[in-house]
């Protein structure tokens, strides 16, 4: 790596996505909790019979929770990135995402049911 940025960068990554992430799935397993996602996980065990039967119900949990966590910490100001358009138009995440990036992302109705062509939930979807 010679900018000596990007091991700041790869840090802030690493601890601020992808060990949340893993914190946030491993409470997931937690028998006694009643988070949606950990409902869903326990059922999909008690059902399928098969490790990819319950790896399909995981995989895009684990996903979205990954993506969430990402969009937080731009939200959060940890992780300050802007993004190009096709246009060639920069914007600033956070300012310009308004700090909502992960809610526009989990929300009932959220980028996943809007853009995604493989399979998702919507834990949301029964509140008003």
């Amino acid at each position: 790596m010679s900018n000596s940025e990007i091991p700041e960068f790869a840090k802030l990554l690493v601890e601020r996505v992808r060990d949340v992430s893993i914190r946030s799935c491993d409470q997931a397993l937690n028998p006694n909790s009643n988070d949606p996602v950990a409902k869903r996980w326990r059922q999909a065990a008690q059902v399928q019979n098969d490790l990819k039967g319950i790896a399909r119900v995981l995989i895009p949990d684990v996903v979205d929770d990954v993506i969430f966590n990402l969009l937080d910490a731009i939200d959060d100001g940890h992780l300050k990135l802007t993004f190009t358009a096709s246009s060639g138009k920069q914007i600033d995440l956070k300012k310009d995402g308004l700090g909502e990036l992960a809610g526009w992302y989990m929300g009932s109705g959220g980028w996943p049911a809007m853009y995604s062509k493989e399979r998702s939930t919507d834990d949301f979807s029964d509140l008003p």
